[in-house]
């Protein structure tokens, strides 16, 4: 179904918008077209995907950290260094204060998410006709920010950082009157002031993580539109500039999730206003 001439456009775009799911309860795999009656779901392909490029970028950062020489050094480590000076520029001039974690968090997101991202540039039918024909998979989707599972997943883990600093700075009281005393400040406003602090602290992760799969979902989306509704000689005459620019979108995205952790953890880490 990949490779083949498929004369219904919508049958090839809906299949590859599928992802390859298993059913956590029964431990099947769940076939296009269908639903699980059971809410415990995995993407199975999102799910390797986002580990295979973390593993990868680990790998290749621990083994250039073990190689780095004051000599010249080769290409790989200089692409390295300029990206550890490119995230510390970003850091010390939004971050305010000291802190150990919010460095190398900063460079594990931005490196992660710009991986995953990159994955959009893989010709959209190579891995799903790999998957179908050796592995005899029914479905497979390879880029992780895609799936607005994993970037929930990871803006809901900056959530828990920024409550985490959020009471550690403030105090678990201090952090109770920024939710009730802000922005009147007055007790007879402590229920308006708590539904408008609360709606603005869970906006946090939830904008952040539907803004990057909202992007890359559109970026996929068009990649399949144009295989999928075009004829094959003039597919690159699309593809081709798309994917140019989508180098822009994809480096773009990247650094705004970082940004934007950076931003939230400085707020949540700023020292409480007298009230």
């Amino acid at each position: 179904m990949i490779l083949e001439k498929i004369l219904d456009p919508q049958k090839y775009i809906s299949h590859h918008l599928n992802h390859l799911q298993i059913d956590l309860c029964t431990f099947k795999i769940i076939m296009p077209g269908t639903f699980s009656s059971h809410f415990w779901v995995l993407n199975v392909d999102s799910i390797f995907f986002s580990f295979i490029l973390g593993s990868f970028f680990l790998i290749i950062f621990y083994i250039i950290g073990r190689k780095v020489t004051q000599n010249v050094p080769s290409k790989l480590q200089t692409s390295i260094e300029l990206i550890f000076d490119f995230i510390s520029t970003n850091v010390n001039s939004m971050y305010q204060g000291k802190n150990a974690l919010i460095a190398p968090l900063s460079l594990t997101v931005f490196v992660w998410v710009f991986l995953m991202n990159l994955m959009d540039l893989v010709p959209i039918d190579f891995f799903p006709f790999i998957s179908e024909k050796v592995f005899k998979l029914p479905a497979m989707r390879i880029v992780p920010s895609a799936d607005i599972n994993i970037t929930l997943s990871m803006s809901f883990g900056v959530f828990i950082l920024i409550l985490f600093y959020t009471i550690k700075m403030k105090g678990f009281i201090g952090f109770l009157k920024e939710l009730t005393l802000q922005p009147f400040n007055h007790p007879i406003f402590c229920i308006v002031n708590l539904i408008l602090e609360f709606v603005s602290l869970l906006s946090k992760p939830i904008s952040l993580g539907l803004r990057l799969f909202g992007n890359m979902y559109a970026g996929e989306m068009i990649f399949i539109l144009i295989a999928g509704l075009l004829p094959w000689w003039s597919q690159c005459l699309l593809n081709v500039p798309w994917a140019i620019f989508h180098i822009l979108i994809i480096s773009l995205q990247a650094f705004i999730f970082m940004v934007l952790t950076i931003v939230y953890l400085s707020m949540a880490s700023s020292k409480s206003h007298e009230n």
